[in-house]
């Protein structure tokens, strides 16, 4: 089996465009299956097969949430097989992924962002990095990945925006916000050149060592000034993701707004925050309605 899953590997990549950390995670649970299958042919598996397989998984007391991960992952493979009639027949259709809930992070209060984003000393040249990539991925709501691989071609402080390329190479234009974007000038100016030590990298956050910031390394950076901030919440960076957009529904922007902000390519995905909306709307009505 392992030929047809680098086979799909490649269409992931190359048709579906979709990121390395993505495919790696196909490839994870898919090499899983394969283990539990063995040696058997791809045609001769039933749905039987597949069930067999969860109920293994839930032995092993992975969770729910594992499992229809896993589940997704072989779906998509049956799917990509069957419609290039390398499968007779599409064993997984029947099986339905449990819808589940999806649990929002930890909420961030604005006081807590406060006391985050003053935690780095903006007088030191690490400080002041850290400081811009707070602000930066508090005021745009990026993911972590397109924090740390944000290239310095795509900002436009002129007028105060980034261009990123999200989930399947699918660009998006974000506003950056006064705050951050002058944490930003004063990071490009007086700390990036330094860090560089004439060195040539395009990315925007670079490490003292004048190369590319990684994902862990922010990580950990985060971490450090979520204890300096005495932050009793989980903290983590889909954590200031999620505060971005309750803090914009909070306010009054629309789900659309946010959703593309965000890089969501479906509304249902931003709609795990109607939560806000719902008690936005309860306190306007209450506020309001003469019988209320």
């Amino acid at each position: 089996m392992k030929h047809l899953i680098d086979e799909f590997s490649e269409y992931l990549r190359i048709e579906k465009r979709n990121s390395q950390h993505t495919i790696s995670g196909y490839c994870r649970d898919l090499n899983s299956f394969s283990r539990f299958i063995k040696d058997r042919n791809i045609n001769s598996l039933t749905t039987i097969d597949i069930r067999d397989y969860l109920i293994y998984l839930r032995k092993h007391n992975l969770s729910e949430k594992t499992v229809a991960r896993n589940l997704s992952s072989i779906k998509s493979l049956f799917k990509y097989l069957y419609q290039d009639k390398q499968l007779k027949y599409n064993p997984s259709e029947t099986i339905k992924s449990p819808k589940g809930y999806r649990k929002l992070p930890d909420a961030l209060s604005l006081q807590d962002i406060d006391k985050l984003l003053n935690s780095p000393d903006e007088n030191t040249l690490l400080g002041l990095r850290d400081k811009a990539m707070l602000e930066i991925l508090y005021a745009t709501g990026l993911r972590v990945s397109e924090l740390v691989n944000l290239k310095v071609a795509e900002l436009d402080l002129e007028i105060g925006c980034l261009r990123t390329l999200g989930k399947g190479e699918k660009e998006r234009i974000v506003p950056i916000g006064s705050i951050a974007k002058k944490l930003l000038n004063q990071y490009i100016l007086n700390s990036r050149s330094i860090l560089l030590s004439g060195g040539k990298a395009s990315e925007v956050f670079i490490t003292k060592r004048g190369k590319c910031m990684t994902r862990q390394g922010f990580w950990k950076l985060l971490k450090k000034y979520a204890v300096l901030a005495n932050i009793q919440n989980n903290v983590s960076p889909h954590n200031l993701r999620h505060a971005f957009a309750t803090h914009l529904l909070e306010r009054g922007a629309d789900l659309r707004s946010v959703q593309q902000m965000l890089g969501h390519s479906d509304i249902s995905t931003t709609q795990i925050y109607t939560h806000v909306l719902r008690g936005r709307l309860l306190e306007i009505h209450q506020n309001f309605h003469p019988r209320s």
